[in-house]
């Protein structure tokens, strides 16, 4: 049986999908959440296989939910059901964590097919998707630039992140450096909002 919790925030498309996954034998839905907190905090309660995750969410964004799900739970596994299809946004999740991106349009069968690829271990990136982000501006971020970009992006000041990581501040900024240069970004707003995926 594959465990999943279901994250959205419009309670229709929530109530959708759950109702939706219902319907197959080998899935249980065991529980849903309409913003990023709540669904790391579930995450971590429940323990499921698979969270299908969206995107933009009130509060804490879906990216940052991912990574902190992926950082805190390894053995769940993420899988993006979201409306954003371009590169950027792909390679970001790919990055922070998940092991699958769909677009909502998918069908059904898609969506329950990805599911179980995703609960065994394996990835899956939709049709229509870049196969293969990697190539894109940031893709090739190490886990601990990753992660400053991650806290960065939270509003953390140097200081704060080389605290957070137990990190002195001179590899800190020496980390924030190289993440700007491989987002090809100019200053820390901008590495931001292209790890929200804007």
């Amino acid at each position: 049986m594959i465990r999943v919790l279901v994250v959205d925030d419009h309670p229709l498309f929530r109530d959708g999908l759950t109702g939706l996954l219902s319907t197959v034998a080998d899935v249980e839905v065991v529980g849903t959440a309409g913003d990023g907190d709540t669904a790391v905090r579930l995450a971590q309660e429940l323990a499921p296989d698979v969270v299908l995750m969206d995107l933009n969410l009130p509060g804490t964004p879906g990216l940052e939910a991912t990574r902190r799900i992926v950082a805190s739970t390894p053995a769940c596994h993420v899988l993006v059901l979201t409306m954003l299809a371009d590169d950027t946004t792909v390679a970001a999740a790919l990055r922070v964590g998940a092991r699958g991106y769909l677009l909502k349009e998918a069908d059904q069968e898609v969506v329950v097919a990805a599911l179980r690829t995703v609960a065994s271990g394996g990835q899956v990136i939709g049709s229509g998707l870049a196969a293969r982000p990697s190539g894109g501006p940031g893709a090739d971020l190490t886990a601990r630039e990753s992660e400053v970009l991650a806290l960065l992006s939270r509003g953390l000041s140097n200081t704060e992140i080389a605290r957070e990581l137990d990190l002195s501040l001179k590899t800190v900024q020496n980390h924030v450096s190289h993440v700007l240069a491989k987002l090809q970004v100019r200053d820390r707003t901008q590495a931001a909002l292209r790890m929200r995926g804007l």
